[in-house]
């Protein structure tokens, strides 16, 4: 018989879900089965599979070992990074902000949010050794939860990602992304003198072949297909060709702000994909500029309850990196 006590990082998920990610090689109808005939119980009591589970409950599964082996298969996590061989050896990120249920990373350039292949490293490992070297997770919490982060920038934007330390906060975190409940703010250097603030509407497509969007501005054809967006902006200073601005996303899709502002004749500096060579090649030449400079530098949040009490209107922000701060120093725009 095997007694499981759910932690709170585990909470607010079915019981079927957590069961089958305790046992991920078991079938669904196994552990029905053993639902139907209490060999698995939730608190004492039968179980039918769709309740959600609270700290504190208890799981027991009365089955053999050599039956709860069998279908188990998990692997221990090691991380294989830049600065480390290994999770005795942890990758720290970032951390602007943390709490028992939520942790804010500032993200460099050059780092993924999330893997995009099974060999890469991507924040959410950084995450997850951080977690493991100070205990606030341990290898057999992972079988049933693995840390996550909520929101997504491109490889080479640095800035805010938000991950949640517990099921409840990730769930609710990613909720407040998608609704837009939380206002996010990015700096960004672009080309050209932009000298009033403005609020652009438009539609996006993209194109799967080439990773790349087009947009087109709200009522330019009557055929409004493609994804509806929304980017504020206002400008901070100008100075030798260029202004650093920042910008409310209101939407979140692909390239969103490196397109629209495209679109409206100020790409990124640094923006080979939708901006400027000659430009981007004489920053690159000055500098070493090899990205576009992009940082989501700012998070608002609304009233904010239960996992969640400790973010109620917040304001987190990250600082640039260096070389973002050098260039806009040299323009005089910052």
């Amino acid at each position: 018989m095997k007694e499981l006590t759910i932690r709170e990082n585990e909470a607010g998920q079915r019981l079927d879900k957590f069961l089958t990610k305790y046992m991920n090689r078991a079938p669904k109808s196994f552990l029905y089965k053993m639902l139907r005939k209490k060999n698995i119980t939730l608190n004492g009591k039968k179980a039918e599979g769709r309740e959600i589970l609270a700290p504190g409950d208890t799981v027991k599964l009365f089955l053999s070992d050599d039956t709860i082996h069998s279908f188990s298969e998990h692997k221990e996590f090691t991380c294989q990074g830049p600065d480390s061989s290994s999770v005795g050896n942890p990758l720290k990120p970032d951390i602007i902000y943390e709490d028992a249920h939520t942790l804010f990373i500032n993200k460099p350039v050059g780092m993924l949010s999330q893997k995009a292949r099974p060999d890469d490293v991507s924040l959410v490992e950084y995450l997850t050794s951080y977690l493991l070297s100070t205990g606030q997770i341990t290898q057999d919490e992972l079988r049933t939860f693995h840390p996550a982060v909520c929101n997504r920038l491109d490889r080479n934007t640095s800035g805010i990602v938000a991950a949640g330390k517990s099921l409840a906060a990730l769930q609710k975190l990613s909720a407040m992304f998608r609704d837009r409940s939380i206002r996010k703010y990015y700096l960004c250097l672009v080309s050209g003198t932009v000298a009033h603030k403005a609020r652009l509407k438009g539609y996006l497509e993209k194109d799967q072949r080439t990773n790349r969007v087009t947009v087109r501005k709200e009522g330019a054809v009557p055929d409004h297909s493609g994804a509806f967006i929304e980017t504020e902006y206002r400008p901070l200073r100008s100075a030798g060709g260029t202004t650093l601005l920042e910008v409310h996303l209101i939407t979140g899709k692909t390239h969103q702000i490196r397109a629209h502002l495209a679109a409206e004749g100020h790409p990124l500096i640094g923006d080979y994909k939708y901006g400027n060579r000659k430009i981007n090649d004489r920053f690159k030449r000055s500098y070493g500029l090899q990205s576009q400079m992009l940082h989501s530098y700012r998070l608002c949040f609304p009233r904010c309850t239960g996992e969640l009490a400790l973010l109620s209107e917040k304001e987190l922000l990250a600082d640039a990196p260096d070389l973002f701060v050098k260039i806009c120093r040299d323009r005089g725009v910052m």
